[in-house]
């Protein structure tokens, strides 16, 4: 699967008095549907995912894979504790056409510093675990290196060998400007895939095959009256060729963008675009077309605003960001508080140029 471009991580809609709302996740996946984003992100760290039950998680997935455009990739956030019930999800996510699905570092197991030394038998459970995750899951994995599970580097070069494990969604701060992309890269340069895309050079994602193939049948009843359906080839079928693409990483520090795209990362990832997809995908832009003036000018733009809502506020601010922009944000699940008044003047204020 091809992941270049960008990809919201998706907020999740509660209701008033707490439970999840489907209606408004799925206005917002068709409003996001609509802009240039390449994929969407469900279910993952900006999702508030530890917060909701298996049962809602399986409705949110379920929402979202039935608003989506067929166009976009889709990612399930689908991280649980034990192999067995991550598997349980993925199935689920694959069954609805999901492309991929998220998974990071169980809960169970200590969390470590990207670069720092792991102890053997806890390293060899983190591998044990997302390998026989990938061994077994109907699609593909990425990989998620969240700020609080941390996967060291040469773990990840590992894991990058198996070929059920596409990429990396690197949500650490500042890991870029640490040079961590640049040594992740050069460890996994022999990882080499072959991926289907649009005559375009565009993802191909599983509902658009599925629609693709449904398209290939037509009904003899308008040729011949009968009510059998027969294979019969038709116009508007999918064309695709072959792109050969190396371990895949999204940057998902929204600070970091731009220096994650020069460090050689597909595509970015940042917990902000649900707030302003637009602003964000205009620096993916900037730096596709080569003009890198332009891309740290649309960059600077947002770090003010991104740091205050990602960092100093949470999954409230970032809510809160979305409501600015016409999306449904509301109330984070306790224990996440929503800002105050005084804060959300101020998010208000730094985002006053970022509406979309």
């Amino acid at each position: 699967m091809l992941l270049e471009g960008l990809h919201i991580p998706l907020t999740t809609p509660f209701q008033p008095d707490g439970g999840l709302s489907l209606r408004k996740l799925a206005t917002n996946v068709e409003r996001y549907s609509r802009t240039p984003a390449a994929g969407l992100i469900v279910l993952g760290p900006a999702g508030e995912p530890t917060l909701l039950s298996d049962d809602e998680t399986r409705e949110g997935l379920r929402a979202a894979a039935e608003s989506a455009a067929p166009e976009k990739v889709l990612i399930a956030g689908i991280s649980r504790d034990s192999v067995h019930a991550t598997l349980e999800l993925a199935r689920f996510a694959a069954e609805l056409s999901y492309d991929a699905v998220l998974v990071g570092k169980p809960g169970v197991l200590a969390s470590f510093g990207i670069d720092r030394p792991q102890p053997d038998t806890r390293l060899r459970e983190v591998l044990t675990y997302f390998q026989s995750v990938a061994d077994s899951s109907p699609i593909p994995i990425v990989l998620l290196n969240a700020r609080d599970r941390a996967l060291p580097i040469h773990a990840v070069a590992e894991l990058a060998a198996h070929p059920n494990i596409i990429a990396l969604l690197d949500a650490q701060p500042h890991n870029v400007r640490s040079g961590a992309f640049e040594r992740l890269l050069t460890r996994t340069a022999q990882v080499k895939r072959s991926v289907i895309v649009t005559a375009v050079f565009a993802a191909v994602t599983a509902r658009m095959q599925r629609a693709a193939a449904a398209g290939s049948l037509v009904s003899t009843a308008s040729l011949t009256g009968t009510a059998t359906t027969v294979a019969v080839p038709t116009v508007d079928a999918l064309r695709t060729r072959t792109k050969s693409v190396g371990f895949q990483l999204l940057a998902g520090d929204t600070d970091g963008m731009l220096d994650g795209l020069q460090a050689g990362a597909a595509g970015i990832a940042p917990a902000f675009a649900a707030c302003a997809p637009q602003a964000c995908y205009e620096v993916f832009a900037a730096w596709k077309d080569n003009d890198r003036p332009l891309a740290e000018e649309k960059q600077s733009r947002l770090d003010e605003a991104a740091y205050f809502a990602e960092e100093m506020l949470g999954p409230g601010g970032l809510k809160f960001g979305c409501d600015l922009n016409g999306y449904f944000g509301g109330l984070p699940r306790l224990p996440h508080l929503p800002p105050d008044s005084e804060q959300r003047a101020a998010l208000k204020r730094l985002m006053k140029e970022l509406r979309n």
